[in-house]
């Protein structure tokens, strides 16, 4: 396997793809890779100039300068020096092809797609001979990250906020990039529907209850409250399986909690078959929410 499997140019501010290297590999990992990547391309001005991303045999490396960000995926093996070096070596190819204004200018993905050329000439010379050909870049980069040692990323740290319909997420005016969540499953509409069905039951059960707490001095509010509350949940665990929300995690660990506390104060109203009803739904709607992920459809134009 080599060493070097992809390389990724960017335009910092907005996460813009400048080029990428052609793919001759397409196993299960360098795909989650290159996901990542793309997912981190993104907030890169949030991060130092250097970061990487570890993973279980294949890595993250990126360098940022001068308002583009240079990503490669590497694997395990190859030196963490050496994976710089070659950043360091393909911005250099990269500053000396194309100025800043070019780049400031670009207003559509891959605009510098030649530029695969160059990438798979230095991927194949770090491929073949293990590094780069003078030993004393090599040198100077492991010394600087003895000074400046690059930052591990969290990929929990990388915020992707902003949902909007159908599960895509907002982007820059010129990103070219489109991110959604995976299409909605059978099961996924089916808990949907059964969370319909539950919302229904408790707000009827709620608005019927309020008629009989007017006339019994208020002796029923609470039960009306924890009526209207799991609707509330109910409705909540629709949108958060529908549409992308940071700590979705918590959130929909937070809304089975509240459901499963007002299905056990409503104990004395509804019996133990209700009761597993709609506990089930809750716990089926949080098991598909966190199982629902984040796809990457960026137009990769064919790299």
């Amino acid at each position: 396997m080599p060493l070097i499997l992809f390389a990724f140019v960017v335009r910092l501010r907005d996460g813009l793809p400048l080029s990428a290297s052609t793919d001759f590999e397409h196993f299960r990992e360098l795909q989650e890779r290159k996901q990542q990547l793309r997912t981190i391309s993104k907030t890169l001005a949030r991060f130092p100039e250097r970061g990487t991303v570890k993973g279980q045999e294949l890595n993250i490396f990126f360098i940022s300068s001068e308002g583009v960000s240079y990503m490669t995926v590497c694997h395990c093996s190859l030196p963490v020096a050496k994976a710089f070096c070659f950043l360091e070596d393909l911005r250099w190819e990269f500053t000396t092809c194309f100025n800043s204004t070019a780049v400031s200018l670009a207003d559509r993905p891959y605009p510098f797609l030649e530029f695969d050329s160059t990438i798979q000439k230095l991927k194949q010379q770090y491929n073949q001979s293990g590094g780069p050909a003078l030993e004393v870049t090599l040198a100077e980069v492991q010394g600087d990250l003895i000074i400046h040692p690059p930052q591990e990323i969290n990929l929990e740290e990388v915020d992707l906020t902003n949902g909007t319909a159908n599960g895509h997420m907002e982007q820059g005016p010129a990103s070219g990039q489109n991110v959604r969540l995976e299409p909605v499953t059978a099961p996924g509409i089916l808990s949907l529907v059964l969370n319909i069905v539950c919302a229904s039951l408790n707000i009827i059960r709620g608005v019927h209850l309020i008629e009989y707490t007017f006339q019994d001095d208020y002796e029923g509010i609470w039960n009306v409250v924890a009526f209207l509350l799991a609707f509330v949940c109910c409705v909540c665990q629709c949108h958060l399986y529908l549409f992308h929300s940071s700590l979705k995690k918590h959130k929909s660990f937070a809304l089975l909690s509240v459901i499963v506390l007002c299905n056990l104060y409503l104990l004395g109203l509804r019996n133990p078959w209700q009761l597993l009803f709609h506990l089930s739904v809750a716990c089926i709607s949080t098991l598909l929410i966190l199982r629902r992920k984040l796809i990457d459809r960026s137009n990769d134009c064919g790299v």
